[in-house]
C-alpha cells in the first residue's frame, strides 16, 4: 500500500508516543488488539486546557499516524469539548485513508473522547 507523505511522517516519527502519569492525567482507550486496532490516549489537563497528550496504538500505519497527529494537535485545546481536533472525515482525507480502513479512525476517535470525557468528569 502506498501512503501519503503526512502518513509516512507521523508513522515513522510517532511524536507523542508514550504515556503520561501524575496528577491531572486522564486516560481513555478503545478497540482491541485481537481485532487489529487498539488506541489509548493520556491527557494532562490544567486550567481547563489540555497541556499534554500522549498515545499508544496497535494497528496499521494510518492508525498510528492519525493517533500521533491527534495527540500533537490536541494539546493546547480546551477540554470543554470531547471532539477530535478535526472530524474523522477530515482526518481521513488529510491522511488519505482508504474507505476500507476508515472504521479504524472511529477507534481513534473513541479513545480520544474517552480520555477527554474522563477529564471532564473529574
Amino acid at each position: 500500500m502506498k501512503y501519503n507523505e503526512l502518513t509516512l511522517h507521523y508513522f515513522e516519527t510517532a511524536p507523542g508516543a508514550g504515556v503520561l502519569t501524575g496528577p491531572d492525567v486522564y486516560r481513555g482507550a478503545a478497540g482491541r488488539r485481537e481485532q487489529g486496532t487498539w488506541v489509548q490516549f493520556d491527557v494532562q489537563v490544567s486550567g481547563g486546557i489540555i497541556q499534554a497528550a500522549r498515545f499508544l496504538a496497535f494497528g496499521c500505519p494510518h492508525t498510528i499516524a492519525v493517533s500521533a497527529w491527534v495527540a500533537e494537535h490536541g494539546a493546547g485545546r480546551p477540554v470543554s469539548g470531547a471532539a477530535l481536533p478535526e472530524t474523522v472525515q477530515d482526518l481521513s482525507e488529510r491522511f488519505a485513508v482508504p474507505a476500507v480502513k476508515r472504521g479504524r479512525l472511529l477507534v481513534v476517535e473513541d479513545a480520544w473522547v474517552a480520555a477527554v470525557t474522563a477529564a471532564l468528569q473529574r
